[in-house]
């Protein structure tokens, strides 16, 4: 599995933004108000997101990608881990499921493949999509 995406809670879209723009990450999709994604130098990527109505933003989860997911996953329940969901596909073209480190965070184990960094919706950032 591939450690390349987090997600960090954030309360403020706007300043969120400006911030990691600032820091030099290239953001690839903007989704306001709840959701930005951004790009590093070798491809990591890094969002926010913004639960509103939430008293406090919701923690940092953390995503492995795994070109095999039903199979890691299954192998993984064989091994005794628990899921709190298993591989399911979702309106962002990714399959994902879901499950809590002994500490309660979040993980969730995903397939992408080129739509984390280049969903339908990325921005035009003058990065080169692989063809």
């Amino acid at each position: 599995m591939i450690l390349n995406q987090v997600t960090l809670p954030a309360l403020d879209y706007e300043a969120s933004v400006a911030f990691y723009r600032r820091l030099g990450l290239t953001q690839i999709v903007h989704a306001p108000p709840r959701y930005a994604r951004f790009e590093g130098q070798g491809g990591a990527t890094l969002s926010i997101h913004i639960v509103e109505g939430a008293p406090t933003p919701p923690g940092v989860v953390v995503y492995f990608e795994s070109s095999t997911l039903d199979d890691t996953v299954a192998r993984l329940q064989s091994e005794g881990v628990q899921f709190d969901r298993g591989p399911q596909d979702e309106t962002w073209l990714w399959r994902e499921a879901r499950l809590r480190d002994p500490a309660g965070n979040e993980l969730r184990l995903y397939a992408a493949g080129e739509n984390r960094r280049f969903p339908p919706w990325r921005l035009e950032t003058g990065g080169e999509h692989p063809a």
